[in-house]
């Protein structure tokens, strides 16, 4: 369980050096990959997503394929956890 939580508290700080500057999408969405901490659990084990971890994903959504194309973020959010997150949110996971 430390290891857990060390690794979502390395992913939400390295989110939060990369992208202290804010970047927005046609949406007027601003793209913060710390507003996902609340999935790190998800997104690192089979712990199934809270409601709160779905609203942030879904109101990410815009930026998600930002984040996948980002070679810091890319493990965390393209693999077989993070599709299974969106899917059980009801997120489609995108095609970049």
């Amino acid at each position: 369980m430390k290891r857990v939580s060390f690794v979502a508290l390395c992913v939400v700080a390295l989110a939060v050096v990369l992208f202290s500057g804010e970047s927005r999408t046609a949406e007027a969405v601003t793209c913060n990959p710390t507003e996902l901490a609340p999935c790190s659990a998800a997104l690192t084990s089979p712990t199934p997503p809270s409601s709160t971890c779905c609203s942030k994903l879904k109101a990410q959504q815009p930026c998600l394929c930002t984040y996948i194309k980002n070679p810091s973020l890319k493990q965390y959010v393209n693999n077989p956890n993070a599709k299974k997150v969106a899917s059980t949110c009801g997120v489609p996971y995108p095609k970049c």
